[in-house]
């Protein structure tokens, strides 16, 4: 009987653990500092002053309540798992920082040697689903930044463990997820986990999403850059860098008039935008699942990625960045742009001077915390 009363104990123990009181870790609206210490090749001075403590400091006089951090294993750890100091460096003074100007953070572990969401796009093949190694490194790099960042507090930074899986099968996604998650829990109970759908957090994926019970510290993510003829119009990395006609926001994308006029080219990128709306119901609609999903395991929702890239036409640009905004207010929806000074930002990261007002101007006129 004894043994019996201390296992039940135990378990209700882990269960008040995980059931408990959530963190008072809401988000409303916030930018992903990319480009820094992920996806960049800047070191030394250079990368030290991509984000500064004036940048942190004008995030929050703009409005925003929230930044996204993503980190890579290659600007963290060099080919022999040895910490490279000067990221660590950089990234607990940021969260520093984001303490000090009452800014949330989420260091999210953006790409990582045996995982790149570009990797089908390059060529390449991800190794991390099917590698047990692979995935015993995942944790092993949760664990060193946990020893490094668990002094933070619990209501000012938050983990996302993973960016973008693109696991062939969504269960080896979830069984990923079991597997990291029960690690985290082992060294840190009560910190806010983020944790995306599978292929790149698409929406439309979150019907497949196995969320670990009992867990109220949990925020469940998704990325949206649909349409893509709109939000990667003429970016030089994909198809649509060879397109430079005509495209339309809200409404048909691209008129049947317009598409008889392109060349055959430019008619194989755009011919699923002929004739087809896209408008503010149509946002909503694709993140209608994602909504349903977060409510039923009473976890906040939020959008980590989103944005139009620069070279897009402005007005269009404008439009659906306003109808996303209005879409994520009425769904309840806390979102991150990406992001803040490159590309798709509205700041000039060689100034630290905003490059455009208006961009700002729609972003911060939605409903905060």
């Amino acid at each position: 009987m004894k043994r019996i009363l201390t296992v039940a104990l135990a378990v209700l123990m882990a269960v008040q653990v995980f059931a408990g009181k959530p963190n008072d870790f809401e988000l409303k609206r916030g930018i992903n500092l990319s480009h820094w210490l992920s996806q960049g090749y800047a070191r030394g001075r250079m990368r030290e002053q991509r984000v500064t403590e004036a940048d942190i400091r004008m995030l929050k006089e703009f409005g925003f309540d929230h930044v996204r951090i993503p980190i890579d294993e290659e600007q963290f750890w060099d080919n022999e798992g040895n910490q490279l100091p000067e990221a660590w460096v950089l990234l607990t003074r940021s969260l520093d920082l984001c303490v000090k100007y009452d800014l949330r953070a989420i260091v999210d572990l953006h790409i990582i040697r045996s995982h790149n969401f570009n990797a089908v796009h390059e060529g390449r093949e991800n190794t991390l689903f099917d590698d047990p190694a692979a995935q015993q490194r995942l944790i092993d790099m949760w664990y060193e930044l946990s020893d490094s960042l668990k002094r933070f507090p619990n209501d000012r930074v938050a983990y996302e463990f993973m960016n973008e899986p693109v696991a062939p099968d969504a269960e080896q996604w979830n069984e990923l997820i079991a597997k990291v998650h029960k690690a985290l829990r082992s060294r840190e109970p009560q910190r806010t986990l983020v944790i995306g759908s599978n292929m790149w957090q698409s929406y439309d994926t979150f019907n497949e999403l196995k969320v670990p019970k009992h867990d109220r510290n949990i925020i469940l993510s998704f990325h949206y850059y649909l349409p893509m003829l709109l939000t990667h119009y003429r970016a030089s990395w994909n198809e649509y860098k060879d397109y430079a006609g005509p495209l339309h926001y809200p409404g048909e994308m691209v008129h049947p008039d317009e598409f008889a006029k392109l060349s055959e080219k430019e008619k194989s990128v755009v011919k699923d935008y002929v004739g087809v709306e896209w408008n503010i119901d149509r946002l909503k609609s694709d993140m209608a699942d994602a909504v349903k999903v977060a409510k039923k395991y009473r976890l906040q929702l939020f959008c980590g990625e989103w944005g139009v890239y620069e070279t897009a036409p402005k007005e269009e640009k404008y439009r659906w960045i306003s109808d996303m905004i209005e879409a994520f207010d009425e769904l309840d929806i806390a979102w991150t742009m990406w992001n803040y000074d490159s590309g798709f930002g509205f700041m000039n990261s060689r100034t630290h001077q905003v490059a455009d007002q208006r961009l700002l101007d729609i972003l911060t006129s939605g409903e905060g915390l």
